[in-house]
């Protein structure tokens, strides 16, 4: 589904992303992780259309997507979620998710005045998708609660369910586990499950918490300095010398995992 060549990145004299190249299977949860600094978050903000490459491609089913920005990529239902959640936090969580899908007719002023009835038709298809995607990511009980109160895990939810609102066909996880404690991210990491095998979605996920890497992820992608570092089953990711001596630096055991 999507292939990255060559892709560069330079801030000044640092070399951020050095030459990338790797695709991405349709249907597959690809893990991507790395020590700080490797270069992940800024690789998929170029994919995003958050930032710019100096050089190289990015191709989503063999369409050059390079340089289309976050709105172009939205339209092709391509979405990124951010390591902290980016949700309206005066508004409740049925209205942040009716607020995701584009070209509604309520937001034409025309429409406003003449074709109400035109309005308040795709207004409740809208609001009828919410709640469904609601009941999926069991927040049935937060439906009328305001954003900002809820918990972080329950953002990331639902920033996971804006996802679900235009049926994504790529979503990019940024650090989905960060500041997540493990029921919620259990809950988190079984929509994301679901999603995957029930509707078919493809995620590409950056991510430290291994665990969570071992148990979503097929196959894992190992990046430092910038460079692909290494990429197959977890099993072989944690085992491999190179990656070990990336995360842990020299002088590590043989049977040191990535695992603190």
């Amino acid at each position: 589904m999507l292939e990255i060549q060559n892709i560069q990145k330079n801030f000044g004299g640092l070399t951020a992303v050095n030459k990338v190249s790797l695709k991405i299977k349709k249907g597959s949860i690809t893990g991507l992780i790395g020590p700080n600094g490797a270069g992940k978050t800024t690789l998929f903000n170029i994919i995003a259309g958050n930032l710019k490459s100096d050089f190289g491609e990015v191709f989503l089913d063999d369409e050059n997507i390079s340089g289309l920005k976050a709105h172009e990529l939205f339209n092709k239902k391509v979405l990124r979620t951010f390591q902290i959640a980016h949700e309206f936090s005066t508004l409740t969580v049925l209205e942040n998710l009716m607020m995701v899908p584009g070209n509604q007719f309520g937001e034409n002023l025309l429409y406003s005045w003449f074709k109400d009835s035109t309005v308040k038709k795709q207004e409740e298809t809208i609001r009828e998708k919410a709640i469904e995607v609601i009941n999926f990511l069991n927040l049935t009980h937060l439906t009328q609660e305001l954003a900002g109160n809820l918990s972080g895990g329950q953002k990331k939810l639902l920033e996971l369910g804006r996802t679900m609102m235009v049926d994504a066909k790529l979503v990019l996880l940024d650090e989905v586990g960060a500041g997540v404690n493990r029921t919620l991210l259990n809950e988190i990491s079984e929509a994301i499950i679901r999603l995957n095998k029930e509707k078919n979605y493809t995620f590409f996920v950056i991510e430290h918490d291994m665990d969570l890497i071992e148990k979503l992820c097929e196959p894992v992608i190992v990046m430092a300095e910038g460079k692909v570092l290494f990429q197959g089953p977890f099993d072989r990711v944690k085992s491999n010398e190179e990656v070990i001596e990336a995360y842990l630096g020299r002088g590590m055991k043989k049977n040191e995992n990535l695992r603190p």
